[in-house]
């Protein structure tokens, strides 16, 4: 009795991510729609990694960020929209357990890599706007090597914890996920086995690598404010402010939608709601990331001509 329970918690070894099967009429425009974006993404994030490292003028801590945020960006929607298109494709809509860990791995670190590097992003404007005699002196190249190294091992890290909690959960079935990547909870839900130790583990470091960020990104818009009302010309006032709008907005776009995402309760009737804030997060931020930077960002304008 024992052997055939275990044979029946063991045999899901695959999901089917439902996603936009609802839509079937609409698969083929959904199909070019998410290619266009995908190769878009790639593309302009790739434009801004070679801008900073080719352009001599771009050879500064905010652009050095700026392109780990690019090769961030790249890496993280290509762990979502590659399977998405190959599911389009063939008409299959599943992946295996081991395929859903693994791309939960890397969605999951870049996510919070992300939330890491978007702080220091705020801390560099913090220190050029408001301890700009302290700039060059504290921003070191080993600084920003630390920052940006710390940020890429601190999100990592802490899915790596995760993930290697996952494949000792055991499916029972059903095994379908109502998303259109392995997300957490949804996999979660379907375990038969006790999740209460690794929903706890996930809560805290989810907690530590979104919550803390945050408050310190809002801290130092709030002492870059601050600074920015005291410059008494208007020009000042804009030419610092121009320096921090694109990654102010980009910061407001990410946290917003995760928000959104992960905090508003799931009713059924904002079921449909949270799948288009999870594409905005996952899909379409990283797409607007380059737009933004290169449109708002007259050091970026004048590399690009």
């Amino acid at each position: 009795m024992r052997r055939a329970e275990q044979v029946n918690k063991t045999a899901i070894v695959e999901f089917i991510i439902l996603g936009f099967q609802s839509t079937p009429e609409v698969q083929f425009i959904l199909f070019l729609m998410f290619l266009v974006i995908y190769i878009t993404t790639v593309l302009g994030n790739l434009l801004i990694m070679a801008l900073v490292l080719t352009d001599h003028h771009l050879h500064n801590p905010m652009f050095f960020f700026l392109g780990n945020l690019s090769f961030l960006e790249t890496c993280y929607t290509s762990t979502i929209l590659p399977i998405m298109l190959a599911n389009f494709l063939t008409n299959k809509y599943v992946i295996s357990l081991q395929g859903c860990f693994l791309q939960y791995f890397f969605f999951t670190g870049l996510a919070g890599a992300e939330c890491c590097l978007l702080t220091v992003m705020s801390y560099d404007r913090y220190l050029a706007i408001c301890k700009p005699l302290h700039y060059t002196m504290i921003m070191n190249d080993r600084c920003c090597l630390q920052l940006a190294g710390g940020s890429w091992v601190s999100g990592l890290l802490a899915s790596a914890i995760v993930t290697s909690l996952m494949p000792q959960l055991m499916f029972c079935g059903p095994n379908e996920i109502d998303r259109f990547f392995c997300d957490f909870t949804p996999v979660v839900k379907l375990s038969c086995s006790d999740t209460h130790w690794i929903e706890l583990v996930t809560f805290i470091l989810a907690s530590l690598l979104t919550l803390p960020p945050f408050l310190l990104t809002l801290i130092s818009y709030v002492y870059i404010s601050n600074t920015v009302l005291r410059i008494p010309s208007s020009t000042g006032r804009h030419k610092a402010f121009s320096t921090c709008s694109s990654h102010l907005t980009v910061v407001t776009l990410f946290y917003g939608t995760l928000i959104v995402v992960y905090l508003v309760p799931k009713s059924n009737t904002l079921r449909d709601l949270h799948k288009v804030f999870s594409v905005c997060y996952t899909v379409l931020t990283p797409l607007v990331n380059p737009l933004i930077y290169s449109l708002r960002n007259n050091n970026i304008r004048k590399a690009l001509r």
